[in-house]
């Protein structure tokens, strides 16, 4: 009895997890549309993206899951670039920060082999 408890809770984590990720797409696509629609400029755009990353984090680590540790530097760049837009936009930290993104993912899959 306790082995099938124990695959209902990860079966229900796994259903919750796969809903935080469908509604932080959702919410990404949105945005993306709205900002588009009304150019809100590269600062706001990248502050936003941020805020639902970071905030699919949030949800998971509310609902008792494990956070991701790539999603959670990818939202802090975003951040960071939305930020350095604000302050600093004669220099432009975002592509930097993309290739850096880049770079955690390619090792975070060869970390696992």
């Amino acid at each position: 009895m306790k082995g099938q408890n124990q695959e209902v809770k990860t079966h229900e984590k796994h259903g919750v997890a796969r809903t935080i990720e469908a509604v932080g797409w959702g919410l990404f696509f949105i945005w993306v549309g709205i900002a588009f629609t009304i150019g809100v400029g590269k600062a706001i755009g990248l502050l936003v993206i941020g805020i639902i990353t970071l905030g699919g984090q949030v949800a998971r680590r509310f609902y008792g899951l494990k956070l991701e540790g790539f999603w959670v530097i990818v939202g802090s760049c975003f951040i960071v670039g939305g930020l350095w837009e604000f302050f600093t936009p004669e220099f432009a930290l975002v592509p930097i920060l993309l290739i850096i993104a880049g770079l955690a993912l390619i090792y975070s899959v060869s970390k696992k082999r």
